[in-house]
């Protein structure tokens, strides 16, 4: 996301225009900005914090001629993600499954269309190994997770058309 889609968003979240929408952006990184500047800790909860650390002085190299040179010590801002941010993002595989999951029943469903069930399952087929959705595209678009959860698709699937 740039500066300019986050100002688009918060325009949009908040029913602003444009303009007004900039300036709330603009104040709230000059505010972390200044705040780093003076050596202040921002900490947002369930976003994370912003801090400044100390980076000591040492060795480098030009890379251009492989010289060695004096690197000064300085100080770099860094962010911390917060645990509600860290728990969003360990979550997601969990989710991903999840959805998986209802994109095989969506595929069992006698009245999706054949093209929905191949949609829905064309971007798992594409993280799996190539021996592992070829046998899945020609035969059912659910089973490329692999054996144990073909079986699973067939039952569901069966017991879909029963309905």
């Amino acid at each position: 996301m740039t500066k300019a889609e986050l100002v688009e968003e918060v325009a949009r979240a908040a029913e602003l225009n444009k303009r007004d929408a900039e300036v709330i952006v603009e104040t709230v990184f000059d505010s972390i900005i200044g705040a780093l500047h003076k050596g202040e800790k921002v900490e947002l909860r369930g976003f994370g914090s912003f801090r400044t650390r100390e980076r000591g002085p040492r060795r480098g190299r030009n890379p251009k001629t492989g010289e060695p040179v004096d690197v000064p010590a300085k100080r770099v801002p860094y962010f911390k993600p917060g645990k509600e941010l860290k728990e969003f993002f360990t979550e997601t595989p969990e989710a991903e499954g999840d959805k998986t999951e209802a994109s095989k029943a969506v595929g069992g469903d006698p009245t999706a269309g054949a093209g929905e069930s191949v949609a829905a399952s064309e971007p798992a087929a594409a993280s799996e190994p190539a021996a592992a959705s070829e046998p899945a595209a020609a035969s059912e678009p659910a089973a490329d997770a692999g054996g144990v959860n073909s079986e699973a698709t067939s039952g569901s699937s069966s017991s879909g058309s029963a309905d």
